[in-house]
């Protein structure tokens, strides 16, 4: 990040102790601050700390300790306000793309009582219910490892980020523990997440409070797949003829590494190594530095295009948001990894998110989702707004091409 956003860091002892003025005072120099703001969350820091000190963490708690001078009630106001926005747009979101079934499948409360406790627990977060698409092909691959599977997800099993990020670190707290209380509550000993920021907030700062429950296993879903490799081999039995880039992301998670040999793995793909920088663990872990992400994004573009591929996959699900209707403008196909690995076991489920966005007007939207507002009695207001917001608001890099 230094050299992308400018930061002079010459004096690095300095910043350190500058980020560390600003975590217990909640101010310090402006290198630090600006160090503070522009991290992206990847964790090279933690393997390069001689001490065992978790710098992401420290960086996490700095941004915090900014909240102090505001209120504890402004706080929660704030936290309450950011996730029933995050509620509204899953809710909206989903239901414009789900059939009930689809949609029950995903909700923590359809669960059916289990006479032995499940072997996993896949944890989608919340977002990923934005493209849901993705998340049931992960369920979809569990069903053909033969996975016995407990699902939680959605706001109702928040990690809790939200609240934090607004600085009410208790009801932040609160909501991590029951979430984590739900998982051990199914009696499975593992849990897989699909979004590194829930990884992350839950892994972090959660679970290393409760000593006593050491034992549950949280890993992120694309590495258990790797481990499962050779059984899913014999189920990827159908070649992918595709010329494949991907969108990439730094991370000591080992995500980029795992979905890049699950790619190679799948027969009659071409893996393209675009030999872009990675950035962050994820692209709204670049939310600090905007322009940073505008440019990569360009550039990420260009260089697929140059290389010839047919196809850039993406790897988590607010990248696809963010990058998928450039399909309109570029000579490839846009798509979420998991899409890739689905069709080589002939798995399909259609991305009606990215179908929506490319329509990009949003009474057009509201129109080809007419059928799917009036099944859930959705209020057309909400649904208006959340389109304008989340669905046509988010887009880094312009999709208009102009002329080179």
């Amino acid at each position: 990040m230094p050299p992308l956003t400018g930061l002079d860091i010459g004096d690095s002892k300095s910043v350190a102790a500058g980020v560390i003025e600003n975590l217990r005072t909640g101010a310090g120099p402006q290198t630090s601050e600006q160090w503070v703001t522009a991290c992206s969350g990847s964790g090279d820091c933690i393997d390069a700390c001689n001490d065992g000190i978790n710098p992401r963490f420290m960086i996490h708690l700095a941004r915090l300790s900014r909240k102090r001078d505001t209120d504890e009630s402004s706080r929660r106001d704030a936290g309450k306000k950011g996730f029933k926005k995050m509620a509204r747009s899953v809710r909206v979101l989903s239901r414009l793309q789900l059939q009930p079934k689809d949609l029950e499948r995903l909700a923590r409360s359809t669960r059916h009582e289990r006479s032995a406790a499940p072997e996993l627990v896949f944890y989608t977060g919340c977002n990923v219910l934005r493209t849901p698409h993705i998340a049931l092909l992960c369920l979809d691959v569990l069903d053909r490892l033969g996975i016995d599977y407990a699902v939680h997800g959605g706001p109702s099993d928040c990690c809790g980020i939200i609240q934090m990020r607004a600085g009410d670190s208790a009801n932040a707290g609160r909501q991590g523990e029951s979430t984590v209380d739900r998982f051990f509550g199914t009696g499975a000993e593992k849990v897989l997440s699909w979004c590194p920021t829930c990884q992350i907030q839950l892994g972090e700062s959660v679970l290393p409070a409760r000593e006593a429950d050491a034992t549950l296993g949280m890993s992120m879903f694309v590495n258990y797949l790797v481990e499962r490799l050779d059984d899913l081999r014999p189920l990827m039995t159908t070649p992918v003829r595709k010329r494949v880039g991907l969108h990439e992301h730094a991370g000591e998670l080992g995500v980029t590494e795992s979905v890049t040999t699950l790619l190679r793995a799948i027969p009659g793909l071409e893996f393209v190594d675009l030999e872009q920088p990675r950035l962050g663990y994820m692209c709204t872990a670049l939310s600090g530095a905007p322009e940073q992400r505008r440019d990569w994004h360009g550039e990420q573009l260009k260089a697929a295009e140059i290389a010839g591929v047919t196809t850039l996959a993406g790897v988590y699900h607010a990248c696809h948001r963010d990058l998928c209707a450039h399909e309109k403008e570029w000579p490839f196909e846009v798509v979420n990894f998991m899409e890739l690995l689905g069709e080589s076991m002939r798995i399909k489920r259609p991305d009606l998110f990215k179908r929506l966005k490319m329509i990009q007007d949003v009474d057009a939207i509201v129109a080809e989702s007419a059928a799917q507002i009036d099944e859930y009695g959705l209020d057309l207001d909400d649904v208006r707004e959340v389109v304008l917001r989340d669905v046509l608001g988010e887009q880094s890099f312009p999709l208009e091409r102009k002329p080179s």
